[in-house]
């Protein structure tokens, strides 16, 4: 394959994956380097991060043709899988949008950087999931890539988990509010695998407080009744305002969550 065959097939690239499909031997690695060097000054390409490089359009300046993050987020490691709010937001779930993105990886992490006023950061797997690294991740095509992303049932819970790369609790609530559809089975087997008391009582709350919206029965939530934790655990640790213990789960929670204090009187009429 030639470099022009190879840009018009790749949005996004390595220069790992340039020179597997260039043929380009690794002790020649300067005939690729001069290639790149090449399409960078003629405006074909234009360099995201060390090693990582971005097709331009014929016809368009690289200067402000536009970028896709999720292509981008996806290439930052060989094992990249967009997680937490990135996920929830290619999943067309997150009420307010962002312009940081996140990925996790079994690899070393790298600094985070920023391109074009956007933010990309990579975080390490929970350590309880290394075995099951590809529990609840798809491959999707998008933009004539595949892309690794988790799917709503892994990102459900690992936002639930850490929620602080969310951000406050009502973002949190809205932002999963807007998932129709959880299976229920995935989410169970995913919250046993990071095997954490706290998250568990939070999905089990969630789930509990959200039946209609995901048309479950009693009988669906005895499933989480069988490994709730016997002694309480705090829905958020830091907040400070007056909370209430939710006996079922065993979960102390802020009662402005359970009041809902963010929403406007009558917003729900």
């Amino acid at each position: 394959m030639d470099m022009e065959s190879f840009l018009a097939q790749n949005q996004v690239f390595t220069i790992e994956e340039a020179r597997v499909a260039l043929g380009v031997q690794k002790r020649r690695g300067s005939t690729l380097h001069n290639l790149l060097a090449y399409h960078l000054q003629k405006g074909h390409i234009i360099r995201i991060r060390k090693g990582l490089y971005y097709t331009i359009p014929r016809g368009l300046d690289p200067q402000y043709c536009p970028v896709d993050p999720y292509l981008i987020a996806s290439k930052l490691a060989p094992d990249a899988i967009l997680a937490y709010h990135t996920s929830l937001a290619f999943h067309g779930k997150l009420h307010t949008l962002r312009n940081d993105f996140i990925y996790i990886t079994q690899r070393k992490i790298k600094p985070s950087f920023v391109f074009r006023q956007v933010s990309f950061k990579g975080i390490s797997i929970p350590k309880r999931t290394s075995i099951n690294f590809g529990f609840g991740v798809e491959i999707v095509d998008y933009q004539g890539c595949k892309i690794r992303i988790t799917t709503l049932e892994r990102t459900f819970v690992d936002l639930l988990d850490r929620p602080a790369l969310l951000g406050n609790w009502e973002e949190i609530w809205r932002s999963l509010e807007s998932i129709e559809y959880l299976n229920l089975q995935q989410v169970l087997a995913y919250a046993q695998i990071l095997n954490n008391a706290t998250t568990y009582a939070r999905v089990a709350f969630f789930l509990d407080q959200h039946r209609e919206l995901f048309g479950l029965s009693e009988k669906d939530l005895q499933a989480f009744d069988a490994i709730k934790s016997k002694s309480p655990h705090y829905l958020d640790r830091h907040s400070k305002e007056p909370n209430q213990l939710i006996a079922r789960w065993n979960l102390i929670v802020p009662q402005s969550l359970l009041q809902r204090n963010w929403e406007e009187p009558h917003e729900n009429f």
